[in-house]
């Protein structure tokens, strides 16, 4: 689990926050051991995008283009790990912060939580934000967010697409930590595999995703793990996975 703690700056992207994420998604992740990462906050903003003062004409272009170079790089970090990664989302989430959310895997939230694009109304369009959005939601509910920054409830979210589940917030712990340990049930490098390949296909044509999809399904016979599952399926045992 890595937990967004700086909730005195409503756990605000900043650059030293975006190089200790970076640096925690990277932690182990060649080891066996790990399965699932979850991605929590302490305080009631589970996000709330970049850090402004960093944004401020005081800093030059260099610096600016860092920021965002190092946030599109976290963004995209989190899909290319070989775990699945799960936002639990207690409280607000905006532009960045609702753009990490939506660059997770899964993204279970409390029923008080909320989504937001709102950068237009500071007159910084959410532009980078809104390359996750527009993954995640339908292109008229995401153009919705970025031209009027409104927030969108948790029941709202679930509904377009944004998120996977909304729980009562006494629950939220519960239901994700369901969710993990279902997933830690299944072998390491089958479901590294799957991740790989789901994100690879999304893009393509239809012919196209079905020829990667096709080669990674004989790919995925070859795996030990791959003919272990089907083996105990045929001899009615739990399977013993090698990951």
């Amino acid at each position: 689990t890595i937990v967004l703690n700086n909730p005195r700056r409503r756990n605000a992207l900043s650059l030293p926050m975006l190089q200790s994420l970076r640096r925690d998604l990277l932690h182990d992740v060649k080891s066996r051991e790990l399965r699932v990462i979850v991605i929590a906050a302490e305080g009631p903003v589970f996000c709330s995008g970049h850090d402004l003062k960093e944004l401020s004409s005081e800093d030059d272009v260099k610096h600016h283009s860092q920021i965002f170079e190092l946030c599109a790089e976290v963004m995209t970090l989190i899909q290319k790990l070989p775990v699945p990664v799960i936002a639990k989302v207690n409280g607000l989430a905006t532009a960045a912060g609702c753009q990490l959310v939506a660059s997770c895997d899964i993204a279970v939230a409390s029923e008080k939580s909320q989504f937001a694009t709102p950068g237009v109304n500071i007159g910084l369009f959410c532009s980078t934000p809104a390359v996750a959005l527009g993954r995640s939601l339908p292109r008229k509910v995401a153009l919705e967010m970025l031209f009027t920054g409104e927030p969108l409830s948790a029941h709202e979210a679930l509904m377009h697409g944004l998120i996977s589940k909304v729980v009562p917030e006494d629950k939220l712990e519960e239901e994700t930590m369901k969710i993990s340990q279902k997933i830690c049930e299944s072998s390491k490098s089958v479901l590294a595999l799957g991740k790989a390949t789901f994100y690879r296909q999304i893009t393509q044509d239809l012919d196209t995703a079905y020829k990667i999809t096709t080669k990674v399904m004989v790919d995925n016979l070859t795996l030990r793990d791959g003919q272990e599952g089907i083996e105990a399926f045929v001899q009615k045992r739990k399977p013993v996975w090698s990951h």
